[in-house]
């Protein structure tokens, strides 16, 4: 099954995977009968979802055991829930809150399921600074047994202790607003990425020390970030450069740049395992050399789909960038 949410008009669509037959159309009015944007999507245990309405400020846990008939929870959230995980033990579902200093909270455990407040208040005694990029939260920013949460309209981080309650375990100060905190797969490295004016910077929390480790500016605009299935590479999707940097999880150095004919979007890099293409200058693929406009050269290796599966084709490696 396939399940899409919609901004506009704000509701959930149920899809037969195989066929795309369209199952059930679940229009996204709350209990204050007016219809919102649906954020957070997620697939639950039990083919159950759960999802966030926006302006009604509700979180919704729906049963798709009949996709054709689904059945749908509603519970208050509080104000304008912006975006949702589920914990990968399937427990959790978490919805940050962009009207309110907080998140909402609900054990999918419990029946029926309730949502709770947790770190309410998390900016209090301090003024609001102005938000240039709504955060997004998923289940990558779980590392250590805790939550590494965005803080909306903070240069923080925020800790929170799952096995204390979800309370407050520490801060990590940053260069700017995050935007996108997600946990390396084995859990030892949080990487940061910031709205503007610092789009342009990455930041590393080491988990175990919980101090930013590393700071880069790899290029202008950074939207998403991929981690390799392994965790030894990240790959940065950089909108207002058109190109894709890769960077080595543990020394931090820049691997061979992959360059896009095409701009970046907003999309995610794909991220293929590290011997995609078998890197630049090895070889393998038919490599040119090309002069630069200053002074160095650019040595370009144009991947083949002999060598990478379902590698797009305008997609280049620069092991020297210019």
């Amino acid at each position: 099954m396939v399940a899409a949410q919609n901004y506009a008009p704000g509701g959930i669509k149920l899809f037969d995977a195989a066929t795309l037959e369209p199952l059930a159309d679940i229009p996204a009015i709350g209990m204050d009968g007016k219809r919102s944007k649906v954020v957070g999507l997620a697939d639950l245990p039990g083919r159950r979802l759960a999802a966030s309405l926006f302006e009604s400020g509700e979180i919704w846990i729906i049963d798709i055991n009949d996709p054709r008939k689904p059945q749908v929870t509603q519970m208050r959230a509080g104000r304008e829930p912006y975006d949702g995980f589920v914990t990968p033990d399937g427990r959790w579902y978490i919805a940050g809150l962009f009207g309110e200093d907080g998140l909402a909270l609900v054990d999918l455990w419990q029946s029926p399921p309730e949502a709770r407040r947790i770190l309410s208040g998390y900016g209090r005694g301090t003024d609001p600074l102005p938000v240039y990029k709504m955060p997004h939260l998923r289940g990558w920013a779980m590392a250590q047994g805790m939550a590494w949460l965005p803080a909306v309209g903070r240069h923080e981080v925020l800790v929170a202790d799952a096995a204390q309650g979800w309370k407050e375990s520490a801060r990590v100060a940053l260069a700017g607003q995050p935007v996108f905190v997600m946990a390396r797969p084995d859990g030892r490295q949080v990487w940061v990425n910031f709205a503007f004016p610092h789009n342009d910077t990455v930041q590393v929390i080491d988990t175990a020390t919980r101090q930013v480790v590393q700071t880069m500016r790899p290029c202008r605009g950074v939207l998403h970030m991929e981690f390799t299935p392994k965790g030894e590479a990240v790959w940065l999707s950089c909108r207002d450069d058109n190109r894709v940097e890769v960077y080595d999880t543990a020394t931090f150095a820049r691997s061979p740049r992959c360059q896009r004919t095409t701009p970046a979007a907003s999309s995610s890099p794909y991220a293929p395992s590290a011997s995609a293409c078998n890197r630049a200058g090895n070889g393998s693929p038919p490599c040119t050399t090309t002069p630069c406009s200053t002074t160095g050269s650019s040595e370009t290796c144009r991947c083949t789909r002999a060598h990478t599966a379902n590698w797009p084709p305008n997609w280049a490696f620069a092991s020297t960038p210019c």
